[in-house]
């Protein structure tokens, strides 16, 4: 079997969530990644169970897979993007992050997800490191128990400024939890400059949960789509197929909700054309 494609739904912002499934699966995608959100699939409204199921009907009836993402930037707080987070110094507000996580291995569980994925967060102004990670590792290890709970892989992204930023990063905490497995965005990889793309594929094969592509330039965290930037897609999707990658690919779009419909059937004809022959 060949590569698998998904669609971050945090590409199509301005779709109905059954729209833009319908679109995604219309175009020939495998899956979907589904980004939790207010409006698609809020984990916080009523009937959370009822729906799930209602949803993995859905994604079943429509041959489409997923993959959990947990990066809605305004969520869990409407006045400060992507707040808060596991390193946030309130302990209450930790644990709200914590709880939004739970519900998001739930709903994974639910639809029998590939994978959720997130990212450890910013420490805030004043916070020591040494303080951000205890508060890191101890939120993963809560988070890592209930998603072993419910046969959940749990996946951590590494972003560009946040507390884990570099594979090197996720590896120190893969330490302190082993269950915990990467969530690798490929263009990170050439905004930090720590590893070439494809190279991160093969070093990391082993512990892969999810996979993320798109087109990136050095040193700058832009999420673009394929050929605006400098990745090369033919030697990651290679490294992909040479690894025996048989998850879902995901490729996230986050502000190019604007002209989805042009950029999610011109994006997997992109992904076709770079594939290995």
């Amino acid at each position: 079997m060949g590569l698998r494609y998904a669609y971050n739904t945090n590409g199509l912002a301005h779709h109905r969530l059954d729209d833009a499934l319908d679109l995604l699966a219309d175009t020939g995608y495998d899956g979907v990644a589904l980004t939790l959100d207010h409006q698609h699939h809020d984990p916080f409204a009523p009937d959370l169970a009822r729906r799930t199921a209602a949803l993995a009907e859905g994604l079943a009836r429509r041959g489409l897979g997923s993959v959990i993402e947990t990066g809605a930037r305004f969520l869990l707080d409407p006045r400060a993007k992507h707040e808060p987070t596991l390193v946030s110094p309130d302990p209450d507000r930790r644990a709200l992050r914590l709880a939004f996580l739970r519900r998001a291995v739930d709903v994974a569980a639910g639809l029998g997800s590939e994978a959720v994925s997130f990212w450890a967060g910013v420490p805030r102004p004043g916070v020591q490191r040494d303080h951000a990670w205890r508060w890191l590792v101890e939120g993963v290890a809560r988070l890592a128990e209930h998603a072993e709970e419910r046969g959940v892989v749990l996946a951590l992204e590494p972003e560009p400024g946040m507390l884990v930023e570099t594979v090197d990063g996720w590896a120190g905490l893969h330490e302190a939890a082993p269950s915990l497995r990467l969530a690798l965005d490929t263009g990170h990889c050439l905004v930090t400059g720590d590893r070439d793309p494809a190279a991160a594929v093969r070093e990391t094969a082993a512990h892969l949960g999810t996979v993320t592509v798109e087109d990136m330039r050095p040193g700058v965290h832009e999420h673009l789509p394929f050929g605006e930037g400098a990745v090369d897609l033919p030697a990651v999707l290679a490294a992909l197929a040479d690894i025996g990658f048989d998850r879902l690919v995901c490729v996230e779009l986050s502000r190019d909700s604007h002209r989805a419909d042009r950029l999610v059937p011109r994006t997997l004809a992109a992904l076709r054309a770079a594939e290995p022959r």
